[in-house]
């Protein structure tokens, strides 16, 4: 799921921005933040270390930018403020390139894309309800999308619908779906899958990466994806402060190296199943 940073938050920050030039750019010496929640994009071994999709990109960036990098784990809340207060460099943490983010900092080509998708248990009806599968872009294609999120509306209205807060699945649903639905917020999509598979809600919404990820484990076999999916941001991409423009530049030329080598093609696949890199 590319996710939407809490806003309200980080403008409160973001006089911090302007006053970032304050902080040096060290560019062989970089920290850079990512949940440690969000498999198969990022998590936390039960030792404590980190892996995943994105800890593979961010070591191989580094080795490429020649940088002595440290990546450490950060509560998705409060991301974009911690960031612009110096606390670390970069944020590799599927985080999308909103024009809402960025109000408050900048961000590199985008490395990967994956849609949103719906999971909801098996026999609930919401299968046959929402029997659309095609993937559909409300950036471009707004009258075609639309057109299906009145579908969505219909076979939804009453149901309970948990997302993990602040994301671009939460943007969604507050704007499109928010009358037809009663919205519970996760601080994880990990604790949304657990509240769906005990019947507290009905359907949830998501990267349909991380929800395919999901459904491997045993206590998933009661779910299943359905409906269409939804393009909601322009790519997966890494944020920084908007001073950093040297920072951004090294990361964008070692991003379209792995992408052009096919380096992230082949990543994505191991982690994935499916090529979800960016074509340059």
């Amino acid at each position: 799921m590319i996710r939407n940073t809490m806003l309200s938050a980080a403008l409160s920050l973001a006089g911090l921005y302007v006053c970032g030039q304050a902080f040096a750019q060290d560019t062989t010496h970089i920290r850079i933040a990512t949940e440690g929640a969000y498999a198969p994009w990022n998590y936390t071994l039960p030792d404590g270390t980190l892996a995943g999709y994105e800890i593979d990109l961010a070591e191989e960036l580094c080795l490429r930018m020649k940088a002595q990098c440290e990546i450490v784990a950060q509560n998705w809340d409060g991301m974009l403020p911690a960031l612009n207060a110096g606390k670390f460099d970069a944020i590799i943490a599927s985080m999308g390139a909103t024009p809402e983010r960025a109000q408050v900092a900048a961000f590199s080509d985008p490395y990967s894309t994956a849609p949103n998708a719906f999971l909801a248990l098996k026999g609930s009806g919401l299968a046959e309800a929402l029997p659309w599968h095609d993937k559909f872009d409300l950036r471009d294609k707004a009258a075609g999308s639309k057109e299906i999120v009145g579908k969505l509306d219909a076979a939804l209205k009453g149901k309970v619908l948990g997302i993990q807060g602040s994301t671009t699945a939460g943007k969604f649903v507050d704007e499109y779906l928010k009358d037809a639905v009663k919205v519970r917020s996760y601080k994880t999509q990990d604790e949304a899958n657990l509240d769906l598979v005990a019947g507290r809600i009905d359907i949830t919404m998501a990267n349909i990466t991380v929800l395919a990820e999901a459904l491997k484990r045993p206590e998933m076999a009661v779910a299943e994806l359905v409906g269409p999916t939804f393009v909601l941001a322009s790519g997966t991409s890494v944020a920084f402060r908007k001073s950093d423009t040297a920072l951004k530049d090294k990361f964008n030329a070692a991003i379209h190296e792995v992408n052009a080598d096919g380096f992230n093609k082949a990543l994505t696949e191991k982690w994935f199943g499916v090529d979800i890199s960016v074509k340059n």
